[in-house]
């Protein structure tokens, strides 16, 4: 059975592709012109050599009389070009040397050409022919290069009483040809995808099937065949889901038969990759079949249904389902196979994924599968090691993980891994290794480890997602460890001076990130503002002050207001223009802005020119409306902020 390249869990996306902290290895977008990733494409599908060394022109003439084979098809009527196709299929076409054989002395060209005729017994010889040599990839690119799809996509609907078998070759054929991407987008292009989805419009295949029905189910397994290598395309995915694909994919899901389940899956999993898809794949209750689809004694399924798993259970609506049906138990029954990769790291992600809710956190906590992870994540690579590092930040969500973290070598195995390549990698160390620095003791294990310094190297990573993950797992590492004055982090061979340069970024989030470490820095810490200050981090900070990023406003007035602490550095924002758009941050509709506003506020208003500023610009209703806050810290600043504007505004009346 022709078979089509194996999925990636990137998706698309790779979960490689695409990856971030929150969904590494994102699913891309395939480019609709050829490109250079095309051509990478089919070199890795070419083969070595494409000599036909083996068995030369010359011989094969001797031997089989190719070449007046070909002529009989080139110049022969319908009888004798019918006759002749019988004579071709009698060769083990499956060698590579008669295939290229044949596409050399220009039979390839006729066969095709036959496909375009109303000769039937030539087009039947034909595809059969074409059914074998196609799974060549050199007969592939030609096929594709003379237009060879645009004959086959027709056949699809032949109406003569051969065919449903004819239309399944025909799809089988199309199946090994979409392996190349200008095919995928050929087929799109020329109507094939519709066709090829109503092949799936079957009853659904049982155990027992009359043979009628039973080559019905054959046409549709092969139309999914087909369908899954054309879905490694964006837009052939949205195009089988228009043409509502996923729900008659949905109805073979039930299917008692590997053969046609890899298809239906691997089709299914790809289409997950878009939302529009995922939906379909949830309003047509495919999710529990796929979880069920997990306990099925083939690793290849097993593969496949986790990795649509992982690109579904993001939902809530989704992840409940999983739940409901025992997905983090069949899951966690998976992790015992780490030696097949492919399939690990499939169910690594489908965790990671389903750990997004508290249902199933709770549930792979009664299962161990922290204790699980831990112990195997060193020996992971690629996509695994990141969805591993990823499910175990989840589930540090329940507050008695992080410790245990620590007691079971998590937090040491983290550290480690900050000497990786893989951005994607450290993005999701530096996270969980943020969470763990909470407690004392995974303190003690960091810094005897040396991770503080590996943490801060990163700053000078070229990903803005490593250099804001690191930054933000820098503030609770400064914030609980020994060294409470700041005097390691100075010692830090260009520490500080990187920190003000990270400030001229034009990333938000990296931003945002390096004003908590600098707000953590300057708390209560004279010397780390001083040196700050001398680095010239207050003009830095006022140019920043007019950003509309909700995240970056509350990071940037908690810095400012920390650095007011530090001599005349009220004044030095005042004039370098911070006051009156800091004052503007109280009005914020988002709450969490206001909270570190005050901060700014309350500090910037020790200044009598500052008061006069905020005044001007209505601070004080809000700030009266801010004084009876929850958070007493907030409150009490709040209503002191307002007392000096008053004390300064008595002060010029009299």
């Amino acid at each position: 059975m022709a078979r089509p390249c194996r999925p990636s869990l990137l998706g698309s996306s790779s979960p490689k592709k695409s990856r971030t902290p929150a969904c590494p290895r994102l699913e891309e977008v395939l480019s609709e012109s050829s490109s250079d990733s095309e051509r990478e494409e089919e070199e890795q599908l070419e083969r070595p050599s494409e000599t036909n060394e083996d068995l030369t022109l010359e011989e094969l003439n001797v031997q089989l009389g190719l070449p007046q084979i070909i002529k009989s098809l080139q110049e022969g009527d319908e009888l004798v070009t019918a006759l002749t196709l019988c004579v071709l299929m009698e060769l083990d076409l499956k060698q590579e040397k008669y295939q290229l054989a044949i596409r050399d002395l220009g039979g390839l060209v006729v066969l095709l050409n036959l496909l375009d005729t109303r000769e039937i017994p030539c087009i039947i010889g034909s595809i059969k022919i074409l059914h074998v040599i196609s799974q060549n990839f050199h007969i592939q690119k030609f096929m594709v290069k003379k237009s060879g799809i645009q004959s086959l996509v027709p056949l699809l609907e032949l109406t003569v009483p051969e065919a449903p078998e004819l239309q399944s070759q025909v799809a089988e054929i199309l199946a090994n040809v979409a392996k190349i991407r200008k095919a995928r987008r050929t087929l799109r292009h020329c109507g094939g995808i519709d066709k090829l989805v109503r092949l799936l419009d079957c009853a659904p295949a049982s155990y027992s099937l009359s043979p009628e029905e039973d080559v019905d189910v054959e046409a549709a397994r092969c139309g999914a065949l087909a369908l899954w290598n054309c879905s490694q395309s964006a837009r052939n995915r949205e195009a089988i889901c228009k043409a509502g694909g996923i729900s008659l994919l949905g109805r073979l899901l039930c299917s008692p038969h590997d053969s046609i389940l890899l298809p239906v899956i691997g089709t299914l999993q790809e289409c997950a990759s878009e939302k529009s898809c995922r939906n379909a794949i949830q309003n047509e209750g495919m999710i529990k079949d796929l979880v069920k689809n997990l306990s099925i004694e083939n690793e290849e399924l097993q593969m496949l249904s986790a990795n649509a798993i992982f690109k579904c259970a993001e939902d809530e609506k989704a992840a409940d389902v999983i739940h409901k049906y025992k997905g983090p138990e069949r899951l966690a029954q998976l992790l015992n196979k780490p030696e097949n990769k492919q399939l690990f790291a499939a169910v690594t992600g489908a965790i990671w994924k389903c750990s997004l809710i508290q249902k199933n956190i709770s549930k792979f906590q009664e299962l161990r599968v922290l204790e699980k992870l831990v112990s195997l994540m060193s020996q992971l690579q690629d996509d695994a090691q990141v969805y591993v590092v990823a499910a175990l930040a989840e589930f540090l969500k329940i507050p008695a993980n992080i410790a245990l973290m620590g007691k079971t070598g998590g937090t040491e195995r983290l550290v480690r891994l900050l000497t990786s390549k893989d951005q994607a990698l450290l993005v999701n160390v530096t996270r969980t290794l943020g969470i763990c620095a909470t407690d004392k003791k995974n303190m003690v294990i960091i810094e005897q480890r040396d991770g503080m310094r590996l943490v801060w190297s990163l700053l000078k990573n070229p990903s803005p997602e490593v250099q804001s993950s690191a930054a933000w797992a820098l503030c609770p590492i400064i914030r609980n460890g020994k060294d409470q004055d700041g005097q390691s982090m100075r010692s830090l061979i260009g520490g500080f001076h990187l920190l003000i340069k990270l400030l001229e970024s034009t990333n938000n989030e990296v931003l945002a990130s390096i004003c908590g470490v600098i707000a953590t820095l300057a708390e209560n810490k004279d010397k780390n503002v001083a040196l700050l200050t001398e680095y010239g981090v207050v003009p830095l900070l006022a140019n920043l002050t007019r950003t509309t990023d909700a995240r970056l406003q509350r990071s940037l007035a908690e810095a400012i207001g920390y650095c007011c602490m530090w001599n005349k550095n009220c004044a030095a924002f005042r004039k370098a223009g911070a006051v009156a758009p800091l004052a503007q941050y109280v009005k914020s509709p988002d709450t969490e802005v206001h909270k570190t506003a005050v901060v700014a506020l309350y500090h910037l208003s020790k200044d009598e020119h500052n008061c006069i500023i905020l005044h001007s610009k209505g601070v004080v209703k809000p700030l009266l409306e801010l004084s009876g806050h929850n958070d007493k810290d907030v409150a009490f600043m709040a209503a002191e902020c307002v007392k000096n504007i008053r004390i300064i505004l008595n002060k010029l009346k009299k």
